[in-house]
């Protein structure tokens, strides 16, 4: 399993970084992990898969 960190899922979808924290808060992306500083890590398929739905649903 690969994993991104919030700036590698900011920058694949091209959104700030505080917006992929926000999504995860609302159990819109979900995390697998946390790391050294208690920040979500995602799941590298799951990004992908959520990118997308959202370019399905009308963008990010």
């Amino acid at each position: 399993m690969s994993v991104m960190t919030v700036e590698e899922v900011a920058n694949f979808l091209g959104v700030e970084a505080i917006r992929v924290e926000r999504l995860e808060r609302e159990s819109l992306l979900i995390a697998v992990d946390k790391d050294e500083q208690d920040r979500p890590l995602f799941n590298a398929k799951d990004v992908e898969k959520y990118k997308v739905l959202a370019e399905r649903l009308g963008g990010l």
